[in-house]
């Protein structure tokens, strides 16, 4: 890794740290389609919803860097 990306990394780490209480507040986790099973002794949770957000996000984030 070059140094400008360890930076940039080093950027976005310290941004999503404080931006965290604020991220905390969006439904991230909640959406629809998100699985979400409780009984007694077990409690299954699947965010399907929640994952393909981030992955277009992320994938949309990539695509600009590439350019």
């Amino acid at each position: 890794m070059t140094q400008k990306t360890l930076i940039i990394i080093g950027f976005v780490i310290v941004a999503i740290g404080l931006a965290w209480p604020l991220l905390g507040k969006l439904p991230f986790g909640r959406l629809p389609g998100d699985i979400s099973y409780s009984r007694p002794g077990l409690t299954f949770f699947a965010p399907i919803t929640t994952m393909i957000i981030l992955s277009i996000v992320f994938s949309l984030i990539m695509w600009l860097f590439r350019r």
